[in-house]
C-alpha cells in the first residue's frame, strides 16, 4: 500500500537488493530465513505494482501479494528467528511459532475458499477477505510475527521489532484514516535493519572450526 505503481516498483527493487545483500554475507545457514527476509518484502511491493497497473481486482497479482501478506509472515517470521536464536533462547521463541503455524493455515484456508479482492483508493490499496474470528487471527498474527522478534535474542532482532510494532500501530492508525499508508518505508526500514545485523555478524569473529 504505497504512494503509486511506480512507487512500488522502485521501493520493492530497493528492498530487494537489499535482501540479495544480506543472503550474500549471510556466514550460517540458519541465519538465511531471517537475511532473505528483505527479499519477501521487496517481492511484496513488486507483486503490488502489479495489482495497482491492474486497477486492483481479484486477479493472479492480488491473490499473490494475499499469500505473502496473510500466511507467509507469520510462518516465515517466528521460524527465521527461532532458527538464528542461540539453543538456550530456543524455548521462549515456541509459543509465537505454534501461533504462527496456527494463524497461517487459517488465512492459507480461507485465502483457498474466499476470493480477495483490491481497490484503488486514491494513493492507497485497500484489499478485502472474509475472515472468520478476525479479532484472534489478528492477535495470532501479531504474536507470531512482533512477538518472535520481540523475544530474540538478538539485540538487532528485538530493535526491528520494536520498529515493526510502532510501525503497524502507526500504518494502522493512518488506514483508519484514509490517508498513505507508510508500508513502503516501514519494510525498507526493516530491510536497512536486517542489512546492519548481517553485516555486524560478518564483521564479528569468524566461529571456531569443528574438530
Amino acid at each position: 500500500m504505497c504512494w503509486s505503481a511506480t512507487a512500488d516498483l522502485v521501493a520493492g527493487a530497493g528492498i530487494a537488493t537489499i535482501g540479495v545483500v544480506c543472503v550474500a554475507r549471510v556466514r550460517r545457514a540458519r541465519d538465511l530465513p531471517l537475511a532473505a527476509l528483505p527479499l519477501l518484502l521487496g517481492a511484496h511491493q513488486i507483486v503490488e505494482s502489479v495489482v495497482w497497473r491492474s486497477g486492483g481486482g481479484a486477479g493472479p497479482a492480488t491473490l499473490a501479494w494475499a499469500v505473502v501478506a496473510l500466511p507467509l509472515p507469520p510462518v516465515w517470521v517466528p521460524l527465521g528467528v527461532l532458527l538464528a536464536a542461540p539453543p538456550q533462547a530456543r524455548r521462549r521463541l515456541l509459543v509465537p511459532v505454534a501461533a504462527g503455524c496456527v494463524t497461517a493455515a487459517w488465512l492459507a484456508y480461507c485465502l483457498a475458499t474466499r476470493t480477495v479482492t483490491a481497490e484503488v483508493r486514491g494513493h492507497t490499496v485497500g484489499y478485502a477477505l472474509d475472515v472468520p474470528y478476525a479479532p484472534l487471527v489478528v492477535v495470532g498474527y501479531l504474536l507470531a510475527t512482533v512477538g518472535s522478534l520481540l523475544l530474540g535474542a538478538d539485540p538487532a532482532v528485538r530493535l526491528l521489532g520494536v520498529v515493526v510494532a510502532c510501525g503497524a500501530v502507526l500504518c494502522a492508525a493512518l488506514w483508519r484514516l484514509e490517508f498513505i499508508s507508510t508500508w513502503c518505508a516501514l519494510a525498507a526500514l526493516a530491510s536497512v535493519l536486517m542489512l546492519l545485523r548481517v553485516r555486524g555478524r560478518r564483521a564479528g569473529p569468524a566461529p571456531p572450526a569443528p574438530e
